[in-house]
C-alpha cells in the first residue's frame, strides 16, 4: 500500500503533553476526564481541538499546534494547562504529570468508552489494562519523505539520552520497582510497540504497514506505536519514547534536543553524509540501561561499542548542537537539560521526596503538583 506523507515546514515542531488527574486531598488518580472535556467543548457543542482523551478517564492530552519555536509550543501547551485548571480545580482535582501514578491501582481505572479504546483492552487483556502510563511525544517536520527513514533510524541511537532525562516512572502500584523509568519497560508490552524495526527506506515502511493490516494486527498505520515512528498524516517524525515530564521547563528542554537533532540528520542528509546508525541490539541494550539506570547509566555510543556516561554525553551534545539551537532559536530550551542535570531526573526527585516523608506516596503526588504548578527550585 502507498502512504502519502503530508507536507510539512522542515523542523516545525508540535508536542503533546499527557496529564494525569488527581485528588486534591488524597491524590489518587480519578476518572473525570469526560466531565473535564465536557466542560472544554465550545458553545456550539464541538470538542476542544487541542485538549482530549485517551485510553483512560483518568488522563487528558494537550495538543501544541504547529509552531517554529519550542518556546511557542510549550507557551501554547501552558495556555491549555490554565484551561484545564479552571475545570479542574472547582472539582478539587489537579493534573500532574509523570510517566507512572506513584500508587494507583489499574483495577480502580475506568476505560474511555470509545470503540477503538475497548478493541485494544480485549485484545491485550492484563497488558492493557495495567496501561496506567504517561508521555510527551515530540513531532518535528520532515520537508522530504525520503528523509524520514534515515532520520528515524539515527535518532534510535539517542534513545538513552533521551529515557534517562525524562525517566519519571520509579513507582507502580506503591512498589519502587528500580527502576528509573518502569513505565518503558510496560508499554513495550502492547503489540507494535517498543523499539522501530530498522528499515530500508520509506517503501519498507508501506511494506510493513502493508503486512500489518493485512494480517489484522493494526487496522491504520497509527495504531503502530513505536518509540519512534513516522507520522505520515502530519508530515512529521514522532518521538514517542519519553516518561511524562512535571515541568513545562522540562518539556522545552527534551523538546529542543529532539529538533536540534533532527534538524541535525536532516542537514547532514543534505550535505550526503549519511546518519550515524548503531546495531539493534545496541539500541535495545541502551533502552533498558536507561530505563534501569536512568542518569546514572552508562550507554553504547557508536557501533565501534564505545561507551560513556548518558550526563556527560548529554553535556557533549549541548554543546556539539548549540549552532543548530541558536539557528532553531531554542537555544535557551536547550541549555535547560542543564536543570535536569543539576537537579535530577523527575524518578531522583521522587524517591527524594519519598524517602523524607517515610515512604509516603501520597507526598510524592503532592511534589509533582508543585512541580507542574511552579517549575523546579532553581
Amino acid at each position: 500500500m502507498g502512504i502519502d506523507f503530508a507536507k510539512s515546514p522542515r523542523s516545525t515542531v508540535g508536542i503533546e503533553w499527557e496529564l494525569a488527574l488527581v485528588d486534591r486531598v488524597t491524590g489518587d488518580l480519578v476518572s473525570v476526564a469526560d466531565q473535564v472535556l465536557a466542560a472544554l467543548r465550545g458553545p456550539d457543542g464541538s470538542e476542544h481541538p487541542h485538549i482530549t482523551g485517551e485510553l483512560l478517564l483518568n488522563t487528558v492530552e494537550l495538543v501544541s499546534g504547529v509552531h517554529t519555536r519550542v518556546a511557542d509550543a510549550v507557551a501554547d501547551l501552558e495556555g491549555q494547562v490554565a484551561q484545564v485548571r479552571a475545570v479542574t480545580e472547582p472539582l478539587g482535582v489537579d493534573p500532574v504529570c509523570s510517566g507512572s501514578h506513584p500508587f494507583g491501582q489499574w483495577f480502580d481505572q475506568r476505560v474511555t468508552d470509545k470503540e477503538r479504546y475497548h478493541r485494544l483492552i480485549e485484545r491485550t487483556q492484563w497488558w492493557g489494562r495495567n496501561m496506567m502510563i504517561w508521555g510527551i511525544h515530540v513531532h518535528v517536520g520532515i520537508e522530504d519523505r525520503e528523509k524520514v527513514i534515515p532520520i528515524l533510524n539515527g535518532l534510535t541511537g539517542y534513545i538513552p539520552h533521551l529515557q534517562a532525562l525524562s525517566a519519571s516512572s520509579p513507582f507502580w502500584a506503591g512498589v519502587d520497582t528500580g527502576y528509573a523509568s518502569n513505565r518503558a519497560l510496560m508499554f513495550q508490552q502492547l503489540p507494535t510497540a517498543g523499539l522501530p524495526w530498522h528499515l530500508a527506506d520509506w517503501a519498507a515502511w508501506e511494506s510493513y504497514v502493508n503486512d500489518m493490516i493485512t494480517t489484522g494486527i493494526i487496522d491504520e498505520p497509527s495504531e503502530v506505536r513505536w518509540d519512534i515512528r513516522p507520522s505520515a498524516r502530519w508530515g512529521t517524525i514522532e518521538v514517542r519514547v519519553c516518561d511524562g515530564v512535571s515541568t513545562p521547563a522540562e518539556l522545552g528542554a527534551i523538546a529542543a534536543l529532539i529538533q536540534c537533532l533532527v534538524e541535525w540528520m536532516s542537514s547532514e542528509l543534505d550535505e550526503g553524509r549519511p546518519v550515524p546508525t548503531m546495531q539493534p541490539w545496541f539500541v535495545r541494550e541502551n533502552k533498558w540501561r536507561a530505563a534501569r539506570y536512568g542518569l546514572d547509566a552508562e550507554i553504547i555510543l557508536d557501533s565501534d561499542a564505545n561507551e560513556r556516561l548518558v550526563t556527560d554525553e548529554v553535556r557533549r551534545l549541548m554543546k556539539g548542537l548549540s549552532p543548530i539551537a541558536d539557528r532553531l532559536g531554542c537555544a535557551a530550551e536547550l541549555a535547560s537539560l542543564e536543570l535536569i542535570l543539576e537537579h535530577g531526573a523527575s524518578y531522583q526527585r521522587q524517591r527524594r521526596v519519598a524517602a523524607s516523608h517515610w515512604g509516603d506516596l501520597s507526598s510524592v503526588v503532592s511534589s509533582l503538583r508543585r512541580e507542574l504548578r511552579h517549575g523546579l527550585v532553581t
